[in-house]
């Protein structure tokens, strides 16, 4: 079963299959299935840190004493429970310090005790209402986000099962319909003939990588950089980061260890997983492929045991994208792209939102995964940040996966796999992994299914990763984080079953090709009209769909001086219509809407010019089954 709790889900799939190198593929070993477990709200919110950004030109801004003066002043200020004692055993109770700056100018400040639930409410109102504060936020855990516990089943792998295909790695054709089907796939292949990626870098924050997969060709991983701040989540000797982002394992020994109700569990090895399906090696004869296999992961480690704080998430995404964050040595490959497969409940924080609006002002664009809590994705971080492209999970039927995350924040949908109910190899994306249990020397490479919004993340990755290639290649100017969205959205494939109204997850599936293809067209400099489906006098278009947010766009040739009216209705859903007369160029000027609730929407013009007028049909929310009728 997939949980619908969003913190600390981390499935394997059905089947490992063990390589080492220079041996190829062995028989799969032996897993038993778990189920995972749901995280109390309350754990959810404990915290020994708060992040605070103080008003540029307050006397907090200046000075450390006057930083902790503000917090003291805010536990002494708060009815915490129990029995707390006077302002200043508060303040030895919880002894707050400044750990450090982070790159986007706030200030990690550290407790002594723990702050929980109502408690820490508190003392963050008292903070939001400090006249010195900018923001205050608690340095909260996150979590890789794909969708469940560690599972394996028995499965045999043909060592002689190479398909006559291109690419010609050998477990392509078998395990990798999440790049090859025409269902549920991105239209991988078709792509490749265009570009690979060449000259991206493609950040990857997640739980580090396993550099020696064979399956990575040489170069493709930059060193990278552990941003992990405390010892027993990285595991390693002392809480300095340090470069380098090698996966030292995020196994946990005991029950309960995490927060109550957690269980122990197995590394996942997540963030090579997550890293192959960006930028694995392909047509190698080797294993299997990834999306945008000629370009560079930059792995960043940010989640270890017990997932990651959100301090060294925030400094991570900064200096990623080029920014500066103290103590750490500048990185001189800025990613293009960002992609995080990982999240935590409540809506996104100011902390999170300034680091990302930092890295999209360098130019880079963020790309992450929605969650997978069968929930509305406005209640989730970073899924609900502005200036992100938060991606849904679709099955191998095109057809929403039932642990993804949903609602009017998602901006289109991937591959994620629908987990057990698809079966396997169908249920799950399939990419390089390890199967050793803890450390990484504990097992030996391998490749892994797994599912969840976390997987269908890379997917979308790779993609914006093979256009920024090649409009490099044909010496274009690379897409803006905004141009880059909004073409992903509307080059992205129809759903190829219908998505229940109640639970959108974007425009549709990334598509690849249709990435590219809308990337390099040649841009119009006159006589210019933007593609549209001509619609016929009197004569209904009938069936129209779309996701909450999607678009689609028609066109009808008025005469002068009769009226001209465009009418839509049936179906599911909510609609609106938009008008506008042909300007000669690419850009339509909408002059007249209708924009009721539901699909009853009517334009009438009752002087029409002779010529052109363009139809734009919104979703406002999922809708199907919409007749649009042009009468004149």
């Amino acid at each position: 079963m997939i949980n619908k709790q969003n913190l600390r889900i981390n499935v394997l799939a059905a089947a490992v299959l063990s390589l080492t190198a220079g041996a190829g593929m062995a028989q799969a070993a032996d897993l038993k299935v778990s189920a995972p477990q749901q995280v109390p709200a309350a754990k959810q919110q404990a915290a020994n840190g708060i992040i605070v950004k103080y008003k540029a030109g307050s006397s907090a801004a200046s000075s450390s004493a006057a930083k902790v003066a503000v917090v003291n002043g805010a536990l002494s200020r708060a009815t915490l429970s129990g029995n707390r004692g006077t302002a200043s055993a508060r303040a030895a109770a919880f002894s707050p310090q400044v750990a450090r700056r982070l790159g986007v100018g706030a200030d990690l400040i550290r407790l002594k005790s723990r702050l929980a639930g109502a408690d820490l409410d508190k003392v963050l109102a008292e903070l939001r209402a400090d006249p010195a504060v900018q923001y205050a936020v608690p340095d909260a855990r996150m979590y890789a986000i794909d969708a469940g516990t560690p599972a394996r089943a028995r499965a045999v792998v043909q060592a002689d099962a190479t398909p006559a295909l291109v690419p010609n790695d050998p477990y392509y054709a078998q395990y990798q319909w999440h790049l090859n089907s025409a269902t549920g796939g991105i239209n991988a292949p078709a792509a490749w003939d265009v570009g690979a990626g060449e000259g991206v870098v493609v950040a990857v924050l997640d739980t580090g990588i396993l550099p020696q997969h064979p399956d990575f060709a040489s170069g493709a991983l930059l060193p990278g950089y552990d941003f992990i701040s405390d010892a027993e989540t990285s595991r390693r000797a002392t809480d300095e980061r340090v470069p380098g982002a090698l996966d030292m394992g995020d196994w946990v020994e005991n029950d309960n260890e995490c927060y109550d109700g957690s269980l122990a569990e197995d590394s996942s090895w997540h963030g090579t997983h997550v890293a192959g399906t960006i930028a694995e090696a392909t047509n190698n004869a080797l294993g299997m492929a990834g999306v945008a296999h000629k370009a560079s992961v930059l792995p960043v480690r940010v989640l270890g045991k017990c997932g990651g704080y959100l301090s060294d998430i925030a400094d991570a995404i900064t200096w990623a994208s080029g920014g500066t964050v103290t103590g750490v040595p500048a990185n001189t490959t800025p990613a293009d792209i960002i992609n995080m497969s990982l999240g935590g409940g409540s809506a996104c924080d100011p902390l999170y939102q300034d680091a990302i609006n930092g890295a999209v002002s360098r130019g880079t664009l963020v790309v992450v995964a929605a969650g997978n809590s069968a929930s509305n994705a406005a209640n989730f971080r970073p899924a609900s940040c502005s200036n992100v492209i938060a991606v849904g999970a679709s099955r191998i039927t095109g057809g929403i996966a039932s642990y993804s995350n949903f609602g009017t924040v998602v901006d289109l949908s991937g591959p994620g796999g629908g987990g057990g109910v698809d079966g396997n190899p169908g249920g799950y994306v399939w990419q390089a992994g390890y199967n050793g249990t803890t450390t990484p020397t504990s097992g030996a490479y391998s490749y892994m299914g797994m599912a969840g919004t976390s997987m269908a993340s890379p997917h979308v990755a790779g993609v914006a990763a093979l256009v920024q290639g090649a409009l490099a290649d044909a010496d274009r100017d690379p897409l803006t984080p905004a141009e880059m969205e909004t073409l992903l959205k509307q080059t992205a494939r129809a759903f190829p079953v219908t998505i229940p109204a109640g639970t959108p997850i974007g425009t549709g599936i990334v598509d690849a090709k249709a990435a590219l293809d809308e990337a390099l067209k040649e841009p119009c400099t006159e006589n210019c009209a933007p593609p549209a489906t001509p619609l016929t006098n009197k004569v209904a278009v009938a069936g129209i769909a779309g996701a909450s947010g999607s678009e689609k766009l028609y066109s009808f040739v008025a005469t002068a001086g009769k009226p001209v009216s465009f009418v839509t209705y049936g179906g599911t859903g909510n609609v609106s219509l938009h008008v506008g007369a042909d300007t000669g160029t690419s850009t339509v000027v909408y002059t007249a809407k209708s924009t009721r609730a539901g699909n009853a929407e009517t334009v009438r013009i009752t002087a029409p010019v002779a010529g052109t007028y363009y139809v734009k049909l919104a979703g406002d929310a999922a809708f199907s089954g919409v007749s649009l009728l042009a009468t004149q």
